[in-house]
């Protein structure tokens, strides 16, 4: 059994049998039979399917955003903004879809010339739990649109969301094995990567994972991954005219979700302190709470005990190598962590990811050695800049080295009306978000000819 608990109380939400290697080979077998009547379907008629879905998600909107509050630990009013990112992502996707892989016919002397995109086949999706509606959801409508079948395996932290999602594909009207949930941990994923039947692996989450997805996935070549792997993000901030706007945009950035967004701002680089008393005060006075705490907190819980530990090792090593806690690390409970700020100017650089309401701050004298500061990590996610100066951007957006590069904007601040991914150990150049069409299938180059025509004039050396 896989058991997931509400990390405000502790208390079981959710137990689910786990997957074993019998049952995913018979899920494999599935998708497999169930693929080829799917892709003749048409586009038009999948289409139609996922909007069906998104019919299916609005009528439960409530049930499903209480569920991952309950789940996975944000705030309601954060988890009805997921809700709402699936329903639009569906209407997004169509519009991708037709604009990224339509047909393409070109008519040369001797015959057309066409670009069409077939579907990989059997595909599999592994979903985080820190969006567990939404970021599965953003891989598995361009999937299906493209006329591929689903195997769609949750984080076992979160299993309860994924049985509902499948479930309102099946209110949707899915055709069988179109779909197929697995629940599970490591032992599930490490079952689902050994088929290989399955032509797509398509996964969110940390970089030591994806890292091991690429490993186990060396002995099938022709299997395409698409690998959103976090990072170790730099928010740059120079002279902000207005220092709450800063102030909030900060906050927005580095403490949203508990912290728990790979798109969170991890380091804070600054060129003038003016910013940072206002900021240890307003991040003093964030409200963190349970869910259905009234008023609403800003933070919730991180998702699980294992998680907040996680989260305290890379606290105390930031400390050990140097650095100042502006703002201490508070633990209330098992899961319930304050926000920290920590001043590591001038101590080495600790590259890694902690998941969790933990800011770095470096001061630097220049905007350009601010840019080198922020392009001193192996990740390469997301960066943000606030300044007001055009030219200040324009330098930056032209130095940095992120796949996501914002202005003015909270680096959390995604659109899915853009593509989504990294460089370096953040992702393997294959975007989600809007660009997510592109991996969802690939290009079939045909020259084609109704009638074969003897030319007029034969290659040398040819005599007929």
């Amino acid at each position: 059994m896989i058991t997931s608990y509400n990390p405000a109380t502790g208390d079981v939400v959710w137990q689910a049998q786990e997957a074993d290697a019998i049952e995913v080979e018979k899920a494999v077998a599935g998708a497999l039979q169930a693929y080829h009547a799917w892709k003749k379907l048409g586009f038009e008629a999948r289409a139609e399917y996922c909007k069906r879905f998104a019919v299916c998600l609005a009528a439960k909107k409530d049930t499903l955003a209480r569920t991952i509050s309950e789940e996975m630990g944000k705030p309601l009013w954060e988890a009805h903004t997921e809700v709402q990112a699936m329903i639009n992502k569906v209407d997004i996707s169509i519009a991708a879809y037709l604009e990224r892989t339509n047909d393409r016919m070109q008519q040369t002397a001797t015959a057309r010339v066409a670009t069409r995109f077939h579907p990989h086949g059997v595909v599999a999706v592994l979903g985080p739990f820190n969006f567990p509606g939404h970021l599965p959801n953003g891989h598995i409508v361009p999937a299906l649109l493209a006329g591929n079948t689903v195997l769609f395996k949750p984080s076992e932290k979160t299993p309860k969301t994924g049985h509902l999602v499948a479930e309102l594909w099946n209110e949707a009207g899915l055709p069988q094995n179109v779909l197929t949930l697995l629940q599970g941990g490591k032992a599930c994923a490490c079952a689902l990567l050994a088929q290989k039947e399955i032509t797509g692996i398509f996964f969110t989450g940390s970089s030591s994972v994806g890292r091991a997805i690429q490993q186990q996935s060396l002995e099938f070549p022709g299997r395409i991954l698409a690998l959103e792997m976090g990072g170790n993000n730099p928010l740059v901030v120079t002279k902000p005219a207005d220092i709450r706007a800063c102030v909030y945009l900060i906050i927005q950035s580095a403490f949203i979700t508990s912290g728990q967004r790979c798109s969170c701002a991890r380091r804070l680089i600054i060129t003038d302190d003016a910013l940072l008393e206002p900021l240890l005060e307003a991040t003093k006075m964030l409200k963190v709470g349970a869910w259905t705490d009234i008023p609403e907190p800003f933070m919730g819980p991180v998702v699980s005990k294992e998680a907040a530990d996680a989260v305290i090792a890379g606290y105390k090593a930031l400390i050990a190598a140097g650095g100042k806690p502006l703002i201490p690390l508070r633990k209330n409970g098992s899961c319930f962590l304050g926000p920290a700020i920590v001043d590591m100017t001038g101590c080495p650089m600790q590259d890694h990811e902690i998941f969790g309401p933990v800011l770095q701050v470096v001061r630097t004298h220049s905007l350009q050695e601010a840019i080198q500061e922020a392009n001193n990590t192996k990740y390469g996610l997301v960066a943000g800049l606030v300044s007001n100066s055009q030219a200040e951007y324009e330098l930056f957006y032209d130095s940095i080295r992120a796949g996501v590069v914002n202005w003015n904007v909270p680096t959390t601040g995604a659109s899915s009306l853009a593509p989504f991914g990294g460089i370096g150990m953040s992702g393997n150049f294959r975007p989600s978000g809007y660009f997510a069409a592109d991996y969802a299938s690939y290009p079939v180059a045909s020259q084609e000819t109704s009638h074969l025509v003897l030319p007029a004039t034969l290659a040398p050396g040819v005599y007929l």
